[in-house]
């Protein structure tokens, strides 16, 4: 199996973005108009992909809101979330439907140890068995989580509207238009998506990501 590059220091990050300004003016406007463009490294395991659905399909404000009252309760971890009765966990921000997602992703059996060692395909494929972890939370997992270096998750709302405001469009981009548009950055589109949710960030003055 062919390694696939890594981002482990912002050393890596920084490597990325000169290549992408080199590539493409566009980026280069992006990279000019924000400051250093973030790491943005996580650590693994169940808590972090916990956060992960916790922020699907809503503000960061909100999913940080939230995550604050999960740890208060003792709710991000799988033993302590199987306890709970669904009112105890709606209690802490969660939604019906997430407390099944967070319910399942405590039973399920990842071998969170072995995803460093699969192709970031393998990974999404594995992470989405689980009830509730669809492809973008799969996808943040292996950026953030893992370090990889070209995976870039299209169905981000905050990249689509960022790719819209930095390129010009006409109408923001749907997941398969992004998917398409971001193979220009490759093997550096991990790096690709900080740039352009700092870009967000910059023209919203607000975060689009966790």
């Amino acid at each position: 199996m062919t390694q696939e590059r890594g981002i482990k220091t912002q050393a890596c990050v920084d490597e990325g973005v000169d290549a992408l300004v080199q590539s493409c003016a566009r980026m280069a406007h992006a990279v000019e108009c924000i400051d250093r463009v973030p790491l943005r490294r996580r650590e693994g395991g169940f808590t972090q992909l916990l956060g992960a659905i916790v922020s699907q399909q809503i503000s960061v404000a909100a999913a940080d809101g939230i995550w604050k009252k999960l740890e208060a309760a003792g709710f991000t971890n799988p033993v302590n979330i199987l306890a709970a009765s669904e009112e105890e966990l709606r209690g802490a921000g969660l939604s019906r439907q997430k407390v099944k997602y967070a319910r399942a992703l405590a039973e399920a059996d990842i071998e969170y140890d072995l995803l460093p060692e699969m192709p970031s395909d393998e990974v999404v494929k594995t992470l989405t068995r689980v009830s509730g972890i669809g492809t973008w939370t799969a996808e943040i997992y292996a950026m953030f989580s893992l370090g990889r270096a070209d995976v870039f998750p299209a169905g981000d709302l905050a990249l689509q509207e960022s790719a819209r405001l930095l390129y010009r469009l006409e109408a923001r981009p749907k997941e398969k238009e992004m998917r398409l548009m971001a193979q220009a950055w490759a093997p550096w589109r991990a790096v690709a998506a900080r740039i352009l949710w700092a870009y967000y960030a910059y023209d919203k003055q607000r975060e689009g990501i966790r």
